[in-house]
């Protein structure tokens, strides 16, 4: 096989997660009395964790800095009543992209280690994969509070590879975004990019991955020799 251990971003990557993470953020703004914001702006803000996320939320309606709105006293009551909403919209309006489940059953039975590395806090992590029926289908998953340090850091990677003794020529991360791209090249390993999902609106491609895959059943040449058979299972 080409590798013996796949890291998979999560936002994005294996999930389309947007339109609740938008509910959520617009709960937020209505219960604060602030404008609400329109969905793409949402799917440009995700990727470094849904306090930045709420961060430049906050900033784009009341038109500051972010770090305005970091230093603003009044910052951890936004924090709490969206912590409050996003809780109830986790997993309601996200959805699985093509292909995935049945790639990674084929990778499992393979004998390829499974892991996710997300910004997402653990919390939201797991009421995500669970919702799915996902999380049995991973070795391991490290959230952005895992760590005291989150992607672009590589500690999540490295942690992984370490624990399944697999080093970087046999390790490969899947992302959708130039902060995956940052990550795998941190840890020193082959990073593969999807172009459909979350990249602060810029091309995929700008980032430099090793390969854009347009589709996830790509994944399925990771198998090699075995690839024939598993689609007989």
């Amino acid at each position: 096989m080409l590798f013996d251990l796949v890291l998979f971003d999560l936002d994005g990557t294996l999930i389309e997660t947007a339109p609740e993470i938008f509910d959520a953020v617009n709960d937020t703004l209505r219960d604060l009395h602030l404008p609400e914001v329109e969905l793409g702006r949402v799917r440009d803000w995700i990727g470094h964790g849904t306090r930045e996320l709420l961060v430049q939320a906050l900033a784009h309606v009341g038109n500051s800095s972010a770090d305005a709105v970091r230093a603003a006293p009044d910052f951890a009551v936004a924090k709490d009543r969206f912590d409050g909403h996003y809780r109830q919209r986790c997993g309601t309006r996200s959805h699985l992209y093509p292909h995935v489940r049945e790639v990674l059953i084929a990778l499992r039975l393979a004998g390829v280690k499974l892991a996710v590395v997300t910004n997402k806090e653990q919390r939201y992590t797991r009421t995500v994969l669970d919702a799915h029926q996902m999380a049995p289908l991973f070795d391991r998953v490290v959230s952005g509070d895992s760590f005291p340090v989150k992607k672009p850091d590589p500690v999540g990677v490295l942690s992984c590879m370490e624990q399944f003794g697999v080093t970087a020529p046999r390790a490969l991360f899947v992302g959708d975004s130039s902060i995956d791209v940052a990550t795998a090249r941190a840890a020193g390993v082959t990073v593969w990019a999807l172009p459909y999902g979350y990249n602060m609106g810029k091309p995929i491609q700008d980032c430099g991955p090793d390969r854009v895959i347009e589709d996830f059943s790509a994944l399925m040449a990771i198998t090699a020799g075995l690839q024939k058979d598993l689609q007989t299972v």
